[in-house]
């Protein structure tokens, strides 16, 4: 074990010293020799190392370099070396982090990590939490704590007696709102089209006059960080509508959220913490590993209440029960690397972060403008929108990039206009990258 434990990690070691310098999209070839995986099912075993080796030779070409300074896809940052550590050491404690009992460790880390994170991002002290997959399981875990509560307050036990007869939920979104949120409302049985849909401005935020009359019990979904612009909807101008009418207030916050934590952008998200619960995801700008959302409720008792699980062999302790806040009962112990990404930040080492990659989201916007693109958003935070013409134009552009490997950016569509979109994110990324990523990307769309 010892030794395959260390070839493992010199072959990781390998891969990050590469990732810095490689394509970051991979070639034709790599991508053609993972077919050297696809195989009948072996009739015996093989030796471990073998299949390291198989895994590294072969699959470790064939990623894309997620994990470096130049991929600006999908709001993605790489893990912090604190934290990927972590999780490996994590991985090697194997442990279960539903309760208490079966490890202290990983619950303790758990209730040290929640204060700290409703410290940087300037939420009530003493919410609940639960750390869930991802964004798209925080919002859900979120606003199922939502729908616990205003069904509860007009008399019904969603928990107990479920939704047929219930009575109905207005839901109320942004018109710009994510993709996740309305699958997490529709696996919560409150429809993905039968939703209020709130008019947005040019940049994707909700426009709080235009905001209806809510009547009987009602959910309101607020965005901090729309996915395309990095915009904020009002925060304080909605919470205080919606509280005028007794609504919740939900924030999908899935990366915006952090800009809390930052002093130089903190006044972006102004208000956000007068909402009920809030969704965010510690893999996108926090640079933990994978499978690390969190959602946050301002009640612990609506959250606990949504999730939690009684069963007679489960043993109940003095502590926080993991389990009573989380969709899952077995779960890896998601608290040791956001407890590691940021003890070894610290506060202004976090805020350092969030910052250099907004100031290198607005030198691709400079040195774009620069050689004559259009940039198409208001760049407040890490997004940048630019346009190299028509949409026949756009996607020849995006793919060229891609497949020039300098860098990695994507396509999307905004309010009908096609765009390629630069999301920075990664705790790598410096001003040198993104010289590197501009001159690349002004000679392919040239």
């Amino acid at each position: 074990m010892a030794e395959l434990i260390r070839d493992a990690a010199e072959r990781a070691a390998r891969y990050l010293e590469d990732i810095q310098e490689r394509r970051v999209r991979p070639s034709a070839e790599a991508v053609d020799g993972l077919a050297q995986f696809v195989e009948p099912m072996p009739d015996g075993p093989t030796d471990p190392q073998e299949v390291l080796r198989l895994l590294d030779e072969i699959g470790s070409p064939g990623t894309t370099g997620m994990a470096g300074p130049r991929f600006f896809g999908f709001v993605i940052g790489g893990a912090l070396p604190a934290a990927l550590a972590a999780n490996w050491l994590s991985s090697a404690w194997d442990q279960n982090a539903g309760l208490f009992a079966a490890t202290p460790v990983g619950t303790v880390l758990e209730e040290v990590s929640l204060a700290w994170l409703l410290d940087v991002l300037g939420l009530p002290a003493g919410s609940g939490a639960a750390f869930v997959t991802g964004g798209t399981m925080a919002n859900f875990t979120a606003l199922a704590a939502a729908r616990n509560s205003v069904l509860r307050r007009v008399g019904w036990e969603v928990e107990r007696d479920g939704l047929f007869g219930a009575p109905s939920i207005e839901v109320l979104v942004g018109g710009e709102a994510h993709p996740s949120l309305r699958k997490s409302l529709g696996m919560l049985g409150m429809g993905r089209e039968r939703l209020t849909n709130v008019p947005v401005d040019g940049q994707g935020r909700m426009i709080a006059e235009q905001f209806p009359d809510l009547h009987g019990p009602a959910i309101v979904c607020i965005q901090a960080g729309n996915v395309n612009t990095g915009s904020f909807d009002p925060a304080h101008e909605i919470c205080e509508r919606a509280h005028a009418a007794g609504a919740w207030v939900h924030v999908d916050g899935a990366f915006g959220l952090w800009a809390a934590a930052s002093p130089a952008l903190a006044h972006l998200a102004a208000g956000v913490n007068e909402a009920d619960s809030w969704a965010t995801d510690a893999h996108k700008w926090l640079n933990v590993p994978y499978d690390s959302g969190l959602a946050f409720v301002r009640d612990p008792a609506t959250l606990r209440a949504a999730m939690g699980i009684t069963a007679a062999y489960l043993p109940e302790g003095a502590h926080r029960e993991p389990s009573h806040y989380t969709p899952e009962l077995s779960r890896r112990a998601r608290g040791v690397e956001i407890w590691a990404a940021m003890k070894s930040l610290g506060r202004s080492g976090l805020a350092e972060m969030i910052e250099r990659d907004c100031r290198c989201a607005a030198r691709f916007a400079a040195g774009l403008t620069a050689a004559g693109f259009e940039i198409l958003n208001d760049v407040v935070l890490n997004q940048v929108l630019v346009s190299f013409g028509s949409p026949e134009v756009n996607a020849r552009v995006i793919e060229a990039v891609q497949e020039e490997g300098t860098c990695w950016c994507g396509p999307t569509l905004w309010q009908g206009r096609t765009a390629m979109r630069i999301s920075v994110s990664s705790w790598r990324t410096t001003e040198a990258d993104v010289d590197k990523s501009l001159a690349a990307i002004v000679r392919v769309a040239r």
